[in-house]
């Protein structure tokens, strides 16, 4: 199937399992431990269903969405999401040409495998930068520092990585950062001559901003196991009020599901809060991010601008979360089945489809601008949302 062709998210699903070693596929469609919370996080949104209203003038719809005082054309963005460049070559450039091509936000992955510099040269007006901070607080400031001198508007601080995950998937592959695999996964790799080329032309990709942490000349294999350990376990509030301290533009926490910790990330003087489980990446047994939402809207949604990410497939799925309360969505996987099937076509086509699935439901349920969704377009299989 050509990239245009593919109909809705799941097309670009297959063809990305197509195309990739499993070792890589697995990457990442994978969750941890039984992987209970990625059917969790799916099955959210289909709880709710969104109500058709007819004899209103739906000619015309506008999908913008003001955002930190910045107008997006749509109320979603790209979600952080590490290592794109093992799914296909210069993966985070072509995410970020991506979202500066269609006027949304790109997240940079703390575990990106693109510079700073080079995010920033490829999407100047759309990047934000994630934080993944390390055990050594000067290397946390230290990235803090680049990002704001490298040109980042917008910096996203993720609370959910302290401690390990256990990725079965990833341990049964033999899969690490490093990309240390068994031999039967690399025999299997043989069987995807398209990827298998294009990664032995570029090499394995290395965590650019980490180099310079690293020792020097390390390889693109050491510098991935530098980052591996040098993973954060012991980040508290007192880190997050030091990080807003030193940062001077908009800061998001990513990664809260507790209202409790949405309160203390608002007195912390946090901008925005995204409401996530990490994809279902972290803990198994998390709630999913969208039931996790109103009871943090209800806690701090007037302090703080309310986001979220996590199982989102359809556009419907981001106007489930608006119509909740929250103000953008960001979405991971669906951008990257795209990339990794065609590249930046690839990429562009799964926004496309989430875009068109966005005006068409808009026409469906009266409304013409995103302003007009709330919960009294929403019900569930027993009543409508209160």
């Amino acid at each position: 199937m050509r990239i245009d062709k593919a109909v809705n998210i799941a097309d670009l699903h297959r063809m990305a399992k197509r195309r990739l070693p499993k070792i890589v596929f697995d990457f990442i469609e994978g969750g941890c431990d039984g992987e209970t919370v990625l059917a969790r996080n799916e099955n959210s949104f289909s709880r709710y269903g969104l109500m058709p209203r007819f004899l209103i003038d739906t000619g015309k719809r506008d999908q913008s969405t003001t955002l930190f005082g910045r107008r997006y054309a749509s109320p979603f963005g790209i979600a952080p999401t590490g290592l794109a460049a093992l799914y296909r070559p210069r993966g985070d450039l072509l995410l970020a040409e991506a979202a500066k091509l269609a006027d949304i936000p790109f997240i940079q992955s703390g575990a990106s495998t693109a510079s700073m510099a080079a995010v920033i040269k490829t999407a100047p007006d759309h990047a934000w930068y994630q934080l993944y901070a390390p055990r050594d607080q000067t290397i946390t400031d230290d990235l803090v520092r680049r990002a704001r001198d490298t040109g980042f508007g917008v910096l996203v601080l993720t609370v959910d990585t302290q401690g390990s995950a256990n990725h079965e998937r990833n341990v049964r592959n033999g899969f690490s950062p490093a990309m240390t695999v068994k031999p039967s996964a690399a025999l299997e790799a043989l069987l995807h001559p398209l990827w298998g080329a294009a990664y032995l032309r570029h090499g394995m990709p290395a965590f650019e901003d980490w180099r310079p942490y690293a020792p020097t000349g390390a390889s693109a294999k050491a510098v991935a196991k530098f980052f591996t350990a040098a993973g954060r376990v012991g980040l508290t509030w007192r880190d997050v009020e030091r990080i807003r301290g030193q940062w001077p533009g908009k800061f998001v926490l990513k990664g809260i599901l507790s209202p409790d910790d949405a309160v203390s990330a608002a007195e912390c003087g946090v901008d925005g809060i995204i409401v996530s489980n990490h994809g279902g990446r972290r803990m198994d047994r998390s709630p999913a991010a969208l039931d996790a939402f109103p009871a943090i809207d209800a806690a701090v949604g007037e302090r703080v601008t309310l986001m979220l990410d996590s199982g989102i497939r359809r556009g419907a799925d981001i106007l489930t979360a608006l119509s909740l309360g929250a103000k953008f969505c960001f979405t991971g996987r669906a951008t990257l089945y795209g990339m990794a099937a065609g590249g930046l076509a690839g990429a562009a086509r799964a926004i496309a489809i989430l875009r068109n699935e966005i005006d068409v439901v808009m026409s469906q349920i009266g409304c013409t601008a995103i302003p007009q969704l709330g919960p009294q377009l929403l019900f569930t299989h027993t009543s409508r949302v209160e």
